[in-house]
């Protein structure tokens, strides 16, 4: 048995199998999911898991290279901005509008689905590579 992070198989699979530029997505409760994109359903009850819990575990496990998100989400939905930005410091958010952020999805590996009710609480994660900087002398 896992003892830490991630302990969802379908989640732990879907970082796993990331390669370098591939997206994941973390989307709130009413986000539509593309038919034929990976869905990770890890809601529970309205509000359980928050997507600032999902997104917090996430972020210790997905080395992120840039972010993308609703440019609706600076104005309605701020505070999921900065948390956004905050847990990916030094990573490129982008905005774009969201029927364009709707028509990225489509392009994920995989949704993950949490029980947020706070609009725009949606981000596409790009994977970067871990290490790439922290090469070996030799």
């Amino acid at each position: 048995m896992k003892k830490s992070g991630i302990i969802n198989p379908c989640l732990c699979e879907a970082i796993a199998s990331l390669g370098h530029t591939d997206s994941l997505t973390i989307c709130d409760a009413g986000l539509p999911i593309p038919a034929g994109v990976k869905r990770i359903d890890v809601t529970v009850s309205r509000g359980v898991p928050t997507f600032a819990q999902v997104l917090s575990a996430i972020a210790l496990e997905l080395e992120v290279e840039r972010a993308v998100m609703a440019e609706e989400a600076v104005s309605e939905n701020p505070e999921v901005v900065e948390l956004v930005r905050s847990t990916y410091p030094g990573v490129t958010v982008e905005f774009v509008p969201h029927e364009r952020f709707k028509k990225l999805v489509e392009q994920s590996k995989a949704v993950v689905r949490t029980a947020e009710f706070k609009p725009f609480s949606n981000v596409l994660l790009y994977s970067g590579v871990a290490g790439l900087f922290e090469r070996s002398a030799g």
